[in-house]
């Protein structure tokens, strides 16, 4: 695993969102609220249990590791010659910069603005609507690397460990976990 520099983690929120309904994308606010063992308050996936709905479908009390889901803006530079992309249309809570999220490991903790802490649990796993919000997208946020392995670029999730509430401009300090490592995996 090739991990950020430890000396080097630290990034910033530029965007906050939400949706109270099971939509694609989600509205930007002007702050969110994260509230421990739940996720997003007011967001369609808050809740101890799982809530999005294919996973629902197959076992309703599995416990929810996906309350807040993460992605770097970095991924829309990265897209811009193709999709033109904005914070939370996505499907993102919050939008980052300056850290690659993809290589940080399972269980590092995201200390956000004054008071909200997030454990990272895995990597999202983009599904075919995002082909509906926008064709072709689903292939340009998966990839594979040397050896063949799937590389999921659609974000992190996470799960509230400390309420708080979020704003653009707040400022994400990293603490990553115990050595050894554990590779994100698609939660």
């Amino acid at each position: 695993m090739n991990l950020i520099d430890e000396k080097l983690i630290s990034g910033k929120v530029i965007a906050v969102s939400m949706s109270n309904t099971h939509t694609f994308s989600k509205e930007n606010r002007n702050k969110i609220k994260l509230i421990s063992g739940y996720g997003v308050e007011g967001d369609a996936h808050f809740g101890t249990t799982v809530k999005h709905r294919s996973r629902v479908a197959q076992n309703p009390n599995q416990p929810n590791l996906r309350q807040v889901h993460i992605i770097q803006s970095e991924l829309f530079d990265e897209l811009k010659d193709r999709f033109d992309i904005k914070p939370g249309q996505l499907g993102e809570n919050i939008t980052t910069r300056g850290i690659n999220l993809l290589e940080l490991p399972t269980d590092t903790i995201l200390h956000i603005g004054e008071e909200a802490i997030i454990q990272i649990t895995g990597l999202r796993n983009p599904c075919p609507q995002i082909d509906h919000f926008k064709p072709g997208l689903l292939q340009a946020v998966i990839d594979k690397d040397s050896e063949g392995n799937l590389i999921r670029k659609a974000g992190i999730m996470g799960i509230v460990l400390k309420s708080g509430e979020v704003s653009s401009n707040d400022s994400i300090r990293i603490q990553l976990p115990p050595k050894p490592y554990r590779k994100l995996e698609r939660v």
